[in-house]
């Protein structure tokens, strides 16, 4: 959606998966080696990044299909069926599909 270079330390790069953009994500560049040394640990190691979605199976599928790493097996919960993936940096996300359908709107 939006890739702009603020400063020659600041940049942001705002996505957003397809549909009516009322989803985004803001990401800022680090800006100094302490900041570069945290990338894909800010939270310590755990999921702090959700995605939830409709279609758990076509999703886990189709990120599988492109490479994506899950660090956990898909588990069907009393309340949701979610893995956990790992972004280009690190980062760790939950994929969830609710058992009860929620409005994302």
């Amino acid at each position: 959606m939006e890739d702009t270079t603020l400063s020659d330390t600041k940049r942001w790069v705002k996505v957003s998966p397809p549909g009516n953009g009322n989803c985004s994500l803001l990401l800022g560049k680090a800006a100094n080696d302490d900041q570069l040394s945290q990338v894909g640990n800010q939270t310590g190691g755990r999921v702090f990044l959700f995605l939830n979605t409709y279609e758990f199976w076509r999703d886990f599928n189709n990120y599988t299909s492109k490479g994506v790493q899950f660090v956990s097996e898909p588990v069907k919960k009393l309340y949701e069926t979610v893995a956990v993936f790992k972004d280009l940096y690190g980062n760790l996300w939950d994929l969830i599909e609710p058992i009860h359908k929620i409005s994302f709107d």
